[in-house]
């Protein structure tokens, strides 16, 4: 997880109390889910830890809003359990401690967006001030004022965002937040994850745009056909950097870079050596290859993104762009 700020005043967006809830914030064995003959989730197992921001991946179509729907309480489970916030999902205790953003936020079109916010914040017994704080985080202060109907998809997103907010939630359940957003939209909303990240809160997020997730996420689950294929930090699934050496004699090179380093941690790939290495292994084995008498041509550094990782473990085809979602997952 990332570092918290330490000092300074406290974030209008969070005043969450660090000993509210109970770790993990999310625990979910087994869950299975079926819609007649046709399975959809196959035995999801998902913890959720304080403080942390989860990405979870997945194909469309994988089963990503089913299992957060079912974190929800808006749909039943057929075989599993789930434990959230200390509580039982969909649960009205448990539900007034979560902002969620659940597909494409909704809104009253006429209204402006400050005035639907006020509307949700009158509702939950909350200050107008509050509603001006989350515009403010969001970055919708002076667009505060328009009618949702004119809002840009970006604006709506981040409006569907600061609705989550209202409550000062210790958890936040995000489903596709950058969903068919331009790239200045993507950034902005990549932004504010990262200042709620720093701020403490927990964040589980959905999406299919592996880059992203990479960028904002402290660890991950991968999903394919329902069946969660590969959990854990996103540098533990990377699995490391590759030192790729164009060396020759090939043969004679691998030799000595496994004596170097361990057979194990030596490949040959496209005719160069692939070097599972650290930082200080390049020149290791640069200065072994020379003393031995290897020629080397070159050394670079691979690094392995999620994505990679996830064609890997899925055998997927290429995951779509953003903006081109085709249905609910």
């Amino acid at each position: 997880m990332r570092p918290r700020p330490g000092g300074g005043h406290a974030d209008p967006v969070s005043q969450t109390s660090s000993d509210a809830i109970p770790d993990p914030v999310l625990r979910a064995s087994g869950l299975t889910k079926r819609y007649g003959s046709r399975q959809v989730l196959h035995g999801i197992d998902l913890t959720v830890r304080r403080g942390e921001v989860y990405g979870f991946l997945g194909p469309n179509g994988a089963g990503k809003t089913t299992t957060l729907r079912i974190i929800l309480g808006l749909v039943r489970l057929t075989a599993g359990r789930v434990r959230v916030l200390d509580g039982s999902p969909g649960s009205p205790s448990v539900l007034r401690r979560i902002g969620m953003l659940i597909e494409s936020p909704a809104f009253y079109p006429y209204l402006s967006g400050r005035d639907n916010l006020r509307a949700l914040a009158r509702y939950r017994r909350l200050p107008d001030s509050r509603v001006d704080e989350v515009l403010d985080f969001v970055e919708l202060t002076s667009s505060g004022r328009a009618r949702f109907a004119g809002y840009s998809l970006g604006m709506k997103q981040r409006l569907g965002l600061a609705a989550a907010l209202l409550p000062d939630p210790p958890l936040l359940i995000l489903d596709e937040p950058t969903n068919g957003l331009d790239p200045a939209g993507i950034a902005k909303m990549r932004g504010s994850l990262r200042r709620l990240s720093d701020a403490g809160h927990t964040i589980l997020l959905s999406s299919h745009l592996l880059g992203e997730v990479q960028q904002v996420c402290d660890r991950v689950g991968m999903i394919a056909a329902g069946r969660m294929v590969r959990e854990g930090t996103v540098d533990e699934l990377r699995g490391g950097r590759r030192l790729t050496v164009a060396a020759r004699p090939l043969e004679q090179a691998r030799e000595v870079a496994g004596r170097v380093l361990g057979t194990d941690r030596v490949s040959v790939v496209d005719g160069q050596l692939s070097l599972l290495a650290g930082d200080n292994d390049a020149s290791r084995v640069n200065r072994a290859l020379v003393t031995a008498g290897v020629d080397v041509s070159g050394l670079s550094w691979q690094e392995r993104s999620l994505e990679d990782i996830f064609f890997e473990v899925t055998q997927e085809p290429a995951l779509e762009p953003a903006g081109e979602r085709k249905g609910t997952s």
